[in-house]
């Protein structure tokens, strides 16, 4: 019968899981601290490494007797660690053998040390996806029982996540020194230090089994030196002193040299053997494989936060209606790079849209579906649509994105399953922002001289839900206004309340968001007070600060249906455009208006609005009560008529046209000087 008792526990001592035979000796439950064990955790969670405790006394009862039943204690941690996640919450394994069952399986000293390191090894090696991490659990692993010094060296490209090249010889390899661990009273000052490249070592018998992939034994370190061919001051970095015999073994995967570890011993009596030697190629194989699994995750995180920041616009934007900086950051603790985004896209007459999304998961699928939604999003901004328009053809797109995934699930482009996004338009000469959201939380608004507030937003579903409206929201907005819009990363927290973390935003942005402060500097602030030192979803934040345009930067009139009325329109158009000292523009500006008023009034009728906007740019805009999308086309020699619409095109930079509440406008663009 299996005597050995198992239990896991978190950092607080608090019982995760727990066998049956533990649950009679301790006499805890899942939820409750248990007490004879609460030190347990605090003692190991020192190091991410299996710990062997002392034998101890247990105390319990059962069955009304007190059972005393002395335990060798062997705890491992069971979660993965990942780059920054060293304070991150663990799991603890403990593992209760009676101890005089461990003493019978223990044996001889050495073969205990051997046999412990292998445990240690197995439960230990390939937890970590960053491959210097991995390089210091290894020689953690090695010292102080099996060796008195130990030194990983990695090469070059496996540190940044590429593959390094097939080498013959080991002059052509570069290594860099990743983790050291040594005994206490080992002198190894003159030993290259930790992040120092080892300088070439020349390509000699001794040299040359590393490079095949097997290990190297050194019964007498004087032989050694004497074999490295190397001179004494580079001896120096590469030998400590005292040494009186060595082992190393390469870091081995699929043919590729990824680096080396090696091991000394001074204090420790015995000369390795080949047991020790084989014992350390064990460990090392499987040390390989862990490093060679981080630096693909290396590799993968890098191509996926590179695609993701290549994505993203430019962190600081000025356009005339507002000034805006974005944020992104990735989640922490290994989770990696996800699909939350932020855009600013200029919209004509010097409108901006601001948006913000999350698509679920991490990885590069999650950053691939982002960019098709963001794709998207653009596409539709384009067609000039009113947010609550726009994001029910994002909610159909994405509908026929998770279909075409369902019908092929070989394809190799991701679905897009599981997205969320807000999508506001700011009218600077209205000075008012209309917003929808699908499913995401709304943004904050921060008036100038006033505390900050979130809007009250009707949440429409996430997209990919199909048949739900999506309500818009308009709201004024004053000059001078810091609008936030986020991703769910920044104020949620696992197991906590949204609320809590949307206070917290509201509150560090009535702090911080100065009127005269940067906005890169305003949202790098936000984001170190509002996020924990380790996110578990990652953040996108977007902040603006609106802009608007003075009574005399806008001109508008309403003419009544009455092509009489073309010839003043003309005139009005020319006396603007000399107040503001832009003569050189008025034969252009005077013919575009005057053709776009004379279609409004043969073509749609009733009242036709007429506006001039200047400020980096003059537009020219010309609304009617029709619904009817203009065209464009070409006429031909013998046409009385359409020109008008393709001199307008050929004389302005941009033109086009969105539909309004009452009907249409057409709009055209000019540059200014």
């Amino acid at each position: 019968m299996n005597e050995t008792a198992a239990v896991v526990l978190d950092d607080a001592g608090v019982v995760v899981a727990i066998s049956e035979r533990a649950a009679l000796l301790l006499e805890c439950s899942p939820g409750q601290i248990c007490a004879p064990l609460l030190g347990v955790p605090a003692r190991a969670a020192t190091e991410a490494l299996p710990t062997v405790l002392p034998a101890t006394t247990l105390g319990g009862t059962h069955a009304g007797q007190e059972v005393r039943v002395p335990q060798a204690c062997t705890v491992v941690r069971l979660e993965a660690r990942t780059p920054g996640a060293w304070d991150a919450a663990a799991h603890w394994l403990v593992l209760l053998t009676p101890a005089e069952t461990a003493r019978a399986a223990a044996g001889p000293d050495s073969e205990r040390r051997r046999t412990g390191l292998a445990h240690a090894a197995a439960a230990s090696i390939g937890v970590s996806l960053d491959v210097t991490d991995m390089a210091q659990v290894l020689v953690n692993l090695l010292v102080p029982d099996f060796a008195d010094l130990a030194t990983v060296d990695l090469a070059e490209p496996v540190l940044v996540g590429d593959e390094p090249p097939h080498l013959d010889a080991s002059d052509d390899v570069r290594l860099r020194r990743a983790a050291s661990a040594q005994s206490p009273g080992i002198s190894a000052e003159d030993l290259l230090p930790v992040g120092e490249a080892l300088p070439p070592v020349p390509d000699t018998e001794v040299m040359r089994p590393l490079m095949a992939g097997r290990p190297v034994l050194v019964p007498d370190v004087a032989v050694l030196r004497a074999a490295l061919g190397v001179d004494p001051e580079t001896l120096r970095l590469f030998v400590p002193s005292g040494a009186h015999s060595s082992v190393a073994v390469p870091l081995y995967a699929r043919g590729l040299v990824l680096g080396c570890v090696t091991v000394w011993r001074s204090q420790l009596p015995s000369a390795y053997d080949e047991a020790d030697a084989a014992l350390l190629q064990d460990v090392a194989s499987r040390a390989a494989l862990g490093v060679d699994n981080a630096r693909r995750y290396t590799r993968e995180h890098r191509s996926a936060l590179a695609l993701q920041r290549s994505l993203l616009p430019h962190s600081v934007l000025n356009t005339a209606a507002a000034d805006t900086a974005g944020v992104y950051q990735p989640a922490g603790g290994g989770v990696g790079v996800g699909g939350d985004w932020f855009d600013v896209i200029p919209l004509p007459s010097l409108r901006v849209a601001f948006v913000v999304g999350d698509v679920v998961g991490h990885g590069l699928e999650a950053t691939a579906a982002m960019a098709r939604l963001r794709t998207a999003v653009q596409t539709l901004a384009d067609l000039d649509l009113d947010p609550g328009e726009l994001l029910t053809h994002l909610d159909d797109l994405v509908l026929g994105f998770s279909s075409e995934h369902m019908a092929d699930a070989s394809r190799a482009e991701p679905a897009v399953l599981g997205a969320t996004c807000l999508y506001a338009v700011y009218d600077p000469v209205t000075r008012r922002c209309a917003a929808a959201t699908a499913g995401h939380p709304p943004p904050a608004l921060l008036p100038p001289g006033e505390e900050p507030y979130f809007l009250g937003m009707t949440p429409g579903p996430p997209l990919g839900v199909g048949g739900m409206p999506f309500e818009v929201t308009e709201f004024g907005v004053q000059p001078g206004s810091t609008l936030a819009l986020y991703t769910d990363g920044l104020v949620e927290r696992r197991g906590g309340d949204i609320e809590q973390g949307m206070e917290k935003l509201r509150r560090s942005l009535a702090g911080t968001a100065g009127p005269d402060r940067p906005l890169g500097e305003i949202s790098q602030t936000l984001c170190d007070e509002v996020l924990p030192h380790e996110a578990t979803d990652d953040i996108a934040l977007l902040l603006a600060r609106t802009r608007a345009l003075t009574s005399d930067q806008v001109a508008e009139w309403e003419l009544e249906p009455d092509l009489s009325l073309v010839a003043h329109a003309r005139e009005l158009v020319l006396g603007r455009l000399s107040d503001w000292q832009l003569e050189d523009m008025g034969f252009v500006t005077e013919l575009v208006a005057s053709e776009l008023v004379t279609n409004a009034i043969r073509y749609a009728g009733g009242p036709v609005g007429l506006r001039l906007i200047r400020d980096r740019l003059l537009v020219c805009e010309v609304s009617d009560t029709s619904s009817t999308q203009p065209r464009l086309r070409r006429a031909r020699d013998t046409d009385e008529g359409g020109r008008g619409l393709f001199l307008v095109a050929q004389l302005t930079d941009r033109w086009g046209s969105r539909f309004t509440s009452t009907g249409k406008t057409i709009w055209t663009e000019q540059a200014i000087g």
